[in-house]
């Protein structure tokens, strides 16, 4: 029988435009709506900028575009296919061998994103002979890859030893992967690396530790892992972003010279896709080279944070990001609404990128922010968050005690 396409290219779309639509609304009224525009752009200059993840301020560092320009000249725009096909670049493999230098690792496998970083790893460790056991506060990126990879699940309670060690007593498979974050943004705490290495060791399981927050932040920047003494661990694994500290774009497995090779013939992530522009692996090999070579920007780096922490009032975070704890994610919005107003940009954590109950402020503070720049911001976050409801102030915020919970 022959079948007739309807006169209509959108005749038959009325109920899955009008579920799109409910669901606007239900995330408008939960206020939970987010907007992709452009911002900043237009503030350049006027606008304090406690809101990024460009932890160094290496993302407009001159010697980062110098080297992306350098890049795009001699390789061009695009890497043009994948790592496995045409698209390894001489960019790419100077890339590696530069975040080997920096963290210490034996062997590093660039991918375009960090996100494709956690799915590659966790996709190629994976399967239903691998017990991946997760911190319950691991990234969604983490969360995602676990999902896909056909393997069991555990979720541990946080930074809880006791319940990983339990994890792998019991279990079952042969393999297992411990997964946990070396920097925790949104809570501000740190793992516990050595405890959980030896743990891993002991049960024989990989420990999958992701630096995001931690390569440029945490032991003179070259990671929470090297800072550890574990760079180089044949059972340790480490992910990261180039996105962050690094100023650039992309990511990262760091480990062993035959988990690279697992991962180039087998990672779908790195395997199907197009490998990473060459401008943005020139800029991150440049910023691995600086962070190296300059362990004082790390240190900056903190002495900003803490100083804005101390001036806000609020419990110190190990990273980059301080966070204020608010009663509700209107609160939160709220609050950083003002705050734009006032010229100063934050972050703004809220259900569903975290637990409902765990919506907060989020400070970024920058290595390449003056003093003085951390005294006038936390002036003004000081102000708005009195004028907030006393609910807030119960809950966390403006309290010494208020960054954990």
């Amino acid at each position: 029988m022959r079948h007739t396409v309807a006169e209509s290219p959108t005749a038959n779309t009325g109920a899955m435009d009008a579920w799109l639509q409910s669901r606007a609304n239900v995330r408008e009224r939960r206020g939970l709506t987010r907007r992709a525009g452009a911002s900043g752009c237009e503030d350049a200059g006027t606008m304090l900028d406690l809101a990024s993840n460009d932890y160094l301020g290496l993302s407009r560092d001159s010697r980062l575009t110098a080297a992306a320009v350098a890049a795009v000249e001699q390789f061009g725009s695009g890497a043009r296919a994948s790592r496995v096909v045409t698209g390894t670049l001489p960019a790419h493999e100077f890339l590696e061998e530069k975040l080997c230098t920096l963290t210490g690792a034996a062997s590093a496998l660039v991918f375009s994103s960090g996100y494709l970083a956690n799915l590659g790893i966790l996709g190629s460790l994976g399967g239903p002979g691998t017990l991946l056991i997760l911190d319950a506060h691991v990234h969604a990126s983490l969360l995602d890859a676990a999902r896909l990879s056909r393997s069991p699940v555990v979720t541990v309670s946080h930074s809880d030893l006791e319940d990983v060690e339990r994890a792998l007593k019991s279990r079952s498979q042969p393999r297992a992967v411990v997964v946990v974050e070396s920097l925790y943004s949104v809570l501000g705490d740190s793992a516990n690396l050595m405890e959980l290495a030896a743990l891993c060791a002991m049960y024989d399981a990989w420990l999958l530790v992701d630096e995001a927050h931690g390569i440029g932040v945490a032991g003179s920047g070259r990671g929470a892992v090297h800072a550890a003494g574990l760079a180089g661990a044949p059972h340790v694994v480490v992910t990261a972003t180039l996105s962050k500290a690094l100023g650039a774009q992309g990511g990262a497995v760091l480990g062993s010279a035959a988990l690279r090779d697992h991962l180039v013939n087998t990672a779908r992530p790195f395997i199907f896709d197009t490998a990473l522009a060459p401008a943005s692996a020139a800029a991150a090999a440049r910023a691995a080279q600086i962070i190296a070579a300059e362990p004082e920007l790390a240190t900056r780096l903190q002495d900003n944070a803490a100083t804005l922490a101390d001036l806000c009032g609020i419990g110190r975070s190990q990273g980059a990001v301080q966070s204020i704890p608010m009663a509700t994610a209107d609160d939160a919005v709220a609050a950083a609404a003002r705050l734009r107003a006032a010229g100063v940009l934050v972050g703004c954590f809220r259900p569903p990128s975290v637990p409902d109950g765990v919506s907060r402020l989020r400070l970024t503070a920058r290595a390449d922010l003056t003093h003085g720049q951390m005294v006038h911001a936390a002036r003004l976050i000081r102000a708005v968050l009195q004028e907030q409801p006393a609910r807030n102030l119960e809950h966390g915020g403006m309290s010494r005690n208020g960054n954990n919970i």
